[in-house]
């Protein structure tokens, strides 16, 4: 069961299509995932904040669109210091698909997460990635199925909430990484205080990810003072060079 409620229309209009799309035909996949906790712990002993960079062509709250390879725009990241990415594989409100996915995993050495509105099992199929998002307040009750049946294919699961409610939720479903997204998907507006008042809920062993509304270095700081492991920013580091973006942000407390 779904849960939703109170949602944007352009959010509405995105679980619509995802209930819609066509189960892959590839038949249930087997991933061998590149550890996220390890690449954190490798950026955080290195100096560098966790950034994990995000891909996405065009989405609702932003203008414009992005026609560079997705690929190179890839490669730059990871070259500005990217511990992981992030690709949108929705294709209808992202410009997303799986086959950038997969080239762009083929063609970077750092964890990759699948960015898109998964509500059923058979969606899990559809790519290998090292990780998948799952959205509390998306899926609803099946939760903790969805969640163990990633976890069963070798996916590591990225597993976001916006309130407390929902973060206790993903911790009660067995989730190890939890996003806390500053974005209402309700109103779609982003208030970064969202991360500050739920971080506290989250235990230690847990790794947290600030998600949304990071502009700059200041932002970074803010979020990683109040508890970030580390750091989901695209269109940010999406509306210029990405590669100096990305830098930037991943050397903001040098």
């Amino acid at each position: 069961m779904t849960a939703t409620g109170d949602l944007a229309p352009a959010v509405e209009a995105i679980l619509a299509a995802a209930r819609e799309r066509t189960p892959p035909e590839s038949g249930r996949v087997s991933v061998d995932p590149r550890s996220l906790s390890d690449a954190i712990a490798g950026a955080t002993a290195d100096g560098r904040v966790p950034v994990i960079a995000e891909i996405k062509p065009t989405s609702p709250t932003t203008e414009g669109h992005r026609s560079d390879d997705p690929v190179e725009l890839a490669r730059s990241m990871v070259d500005g210091g990217a511990t992981a990415l992030s690709v949108l594989t929705e294709p209808d409100h992202f410009g997303g698909s799986i086959e950038t996915l997969r080239a762009i995993r083929a063609a970077v050495d750092v964890p990759v997460l699948r960015k898109d509105f998964i509500l059923t099992e058979d969606q899990l199929d559809a790519v290998e990635a090292d990780l998948v998002l799952l959205i509390v307040r998306f899926v609803g009750d099946d939760l903790a199925d969805l969640l163990a049946a990633a976890q069963d294919r070798g996916f590591q699961v990225l597993v976001e909430g916006h309130t407390v409610p929902e973060v206790e939720r993903a911790l009660d479903a067995g989730a190890s990484i939890v996003g806390v997204n500053n974005r209402d998907l309700g109103a779609l507006e982003v208030d970064l205080r969202t991360f500050e008042r739920v971080a506290p809920t989250v235990p230690k062993d847990v790794t947290l990810v600030a998600e949304s509304g990071i502009q700059g270095p200041a932002d970074v700081r803010r979020m990683r003072a109040a508890g970030a492991d580390a750091l989901l920013v695209g269109s940010s580091i999406m509306a210029g060079d990405v590669a100096r973006r990305t830098k930037q942000l991943v050397e903001a407390e040098q």
